[in-house]
């Protein structure tokens, strides 16, 4: 198969995961209270696992190859701060688009760096390709309910949710393009998008994936670790 085209296919794949997560979201009523609640615990906890994992395995470990330490932690704590300046900023806005903002932040440089490892031959992509959809999921399900907890129209978030899909196949073929030749821009945005994510993991994912006497949904991040580990053992 033509790698660009398995490039667009496996970013959109992964981003179709977003509107899929929204749908769960929109359907989140039809279960019983305390189910509903573990639920999204759960669903969440999921993609904070895939978040972490993404982190640890392939994008820090290959932006310090390409960057070496100065230049990663510059990144990455530039990566950090964009990420709680966004969310003081929405915060004190009063508006409800913090958690699409990070989606789109985490998804476009993920699928540059997916785009790009194609480029060079490298084993990652697919284990990228994998991390990104099982995040998305969650951090679409999570979207439509910010959304909807602020009165957006059902019909408005289902449409944003699926314009975001875009976003990945377009990043992966810009990285496929013209940023395989250039790893250090890679590394960079890798470690930028590392310090945004570990932000949201602690910040926004991990308290909500929190029961008090309820420990089941919060082995959904140990579950999320577990299948990265697990796809990189595969197909790194």
């Amino acid at each position: 198969m033509n790698e660009i085209l398995l490039v667009v296919l496996l970013t959109g794949g992964a981003g179709l995961m977003i509107p899929l997560g929204g749908w769960l979201g929109a359907k989140e009523h039809l279960t019983d209270g305390h189910l509903r609640k573990d639920l999204h615990s759960g669903i969440i906890a999921l993609g904070a696992g895939a978040l972490f994992a993404a982190v640890a395995l392939v994008l820090v470990p290959d932006a310090v190859k390409s960057l070496g330490v100065g230049l990663s932690v510059l990144t990455f704590i530039l990566g950090t701060l964009t990420f709680l300046t966004i969310d003081v900023v929405t915060d004190r806005l009063g508006t409800s688009v913090a958690n699409p903002i990070a989606m789109g932040l985490d998804f476009f440089p993920e699928s540059l760096a997916l785009g790009a490892a194609f480029a060079v031959g490298t084993e990652t992509g697919f284990l990228l390709a994998l991390l990104i959809a099982l995040q998305n999921l969650p951090e679409g399900f999570n979207s439509y309910r910010e959304l909807a907890e602020a009165d957006v129209r059902p019909m408005r978030i289902h449409l944003l949710l699926a314009a975001m899909l875009f976003l990945g196949p377009m990043a992966g073929v810009i990285g496929f393009l013209w940023l395989g030749g250039l790893p250090s821009v890679v590394g960079a945005v890798a470690m930028f998008a590392s310090g945004g994510i570990l932000f949201a993991v602690f910040h926004d994912l991990a308290p909500e994936s929190v029961r008090n006497c309820h420990y089941s949904p919060t082995l959904g991040a140990s579950l999320g670790f577990l299948i990265g580990v697990i796809g990189h053992a595969v197909l790194v």
